[in-house]
């Protein structure tokens, strides 16, 4: 291993979408206690050949106060992996959220399953 990969703590089998995903599992819904990607808030990620990434994202309802702020903390989360060079979030709503769309994890620690 590379110093420069050691120093980042770069699993060297991990792909740059998997440390993408990572990071978006350190980011929590402010109002319930699971992760955005375990919750299902993340539509789509795209890496282009530059490692900029582009995200697809929901919140859980249309009028949730962190609507303003809150792609803003996931373009940072993103930003901070190494290699990825920019981060863009864009809110979507269609399709709306619904339980559904979470993982089974999630749901489980929701007690809803």
């Amino acid at each position: 291993m590379s110093d420069l990969t050691s120093a980042h703590h770069i699993d060297p089998d991990q792909t740059l979408a998997d440390r993408v995903i990572e990071a978006l599992k350190t980011v929590y819904d402010p109002e319930i206690p699971v992760n955005i990607y375990d919750l299902g808030l993340i539509y789509k990620i795209d890496i282009d050949p530059g490692n900029r990434v582009s995200i697809e994202m929901t919140l859980t309802a249309p009028g949730c106060p962190v609507a303003q702020t809150f792609p803003g903390v996931v373009e940072n989360a993103v930003k901070a992996v190494p290699d990825v060079h920019d981060a863009v979030v864009e809110l979507v709503w269609d399709p709306p959220w619904t339980q559904d769309m979470m993982s089974e994890a999630a749901q489980l620690e929701l007690g809803l399953l």
